[in-house]
């Protein structure tokens, strides 16, 4: 079974209801561009995160292309954790131009 999936343009519709957003990428690709109120959880800290997901409700993950936060949804499936993956990442998002933020 495939883990679940949403495309840039449903994520942005799930954020203006006030879902949540993860990104699995590392710190300076954070810093490069990122969806403003998403929090960065570094793939390589996931397991030791998983409190920071939310219990009761979707957590939306995204990275650079769709591969890292696919790993982190399956990981976060296995602990119980309503997790969707975003695919194509957030080149996806910023090709189909969402509003990203850069620094910090």
């Amino acid at each position: 079974m495939g883990i679940p999936e949403i495309d840039v343009d449903e994520l942005e519709r799930h954020l203006a209801g006030g879902a949540t957003v993860f990104d699995v990428r590392e710190t300076d690709e954070w810093e490069t561009a990122h969806i403003d109120g998403a929090t960065l959880v570094p793939l390589s800290t996931v397991p030791g995160e998983v409190a920071a997901f939310p219990a009761d409700g979707p957590a939306y993950v995204i990275c650079a292309k769709g591969g890292r936060s696919a790993r982190a949804v399956e990981f976060l499936r296995g602990h119980d954790i309503d997790a969707v993956n975003v695919v194509g990442g957030m080149g996806a998002w910023l090709d189909a131009n969402k509003p990203a933020k850069s620094g910090g």
